[in-house]
């Protein structure tokens, strides 16, 4: 019985441990057509950078600068992607040639050249509570 306590007691203080070190990321998103559809934003670590990311939010568009945040995201380098779901349909639009057909950006205000930018060039650290990033849309 000893044992069983004490691993439930180590397994809470890995948990606490764990919950200590994520953040919240808070998202300040410019450039938004107010009262259309919704903003979406995505946090994203190098491995699932433009796949599926493991932290995600969205909140109604309105004008001037929506704040969307992200909680549990944990300590580390993170790559913020946003884009207005016009249609609410819950993905990116694009053209038959991968242009995007909503407006959208990156953290950093990173833009990539025929396509999107690399994870570095987006790329932020995720340290304090809360971890404030700005992104533009266009």
């Amino acid at each position: 019985m000893f044992t069983t306590r004490r691993i439930t007691l180590a397994a809470c203080i890995t948990l606490m441990a764990a919950s200590a070190a994520a953040a919240t990321v808070e998202v300040h998103v410019t450039g938004v057509t107010a009262g259309k559809g919704k903003v979406s934003v995505a946090v994203c670590d190098r491995a699932h950078y433009l796949k599926e990311c493991a932290y995600h939010a969205t909140a109604p568009a309105q004008a001037g600068d929506n704040v969307v945040k992200i909680a549990g995201v944990p300590a580390g380098t993170w790559a913020v992607l946003v884009f207005q779901d016009k249609n609410e349909n819950g993905k990116l639009d694009q053209t038959l040639f991968g242009i995007p057909l909503e407006d959208y950006g990156f953290s950093r205000d990173a833009r990539g050249h025929f396509g999107a930018p690399s994870f570095e060039e987006a790329a932020i650290e995720v340290k304090d509570d809360p971890t404030v990033a700005t992104v533009h849309i266009k």
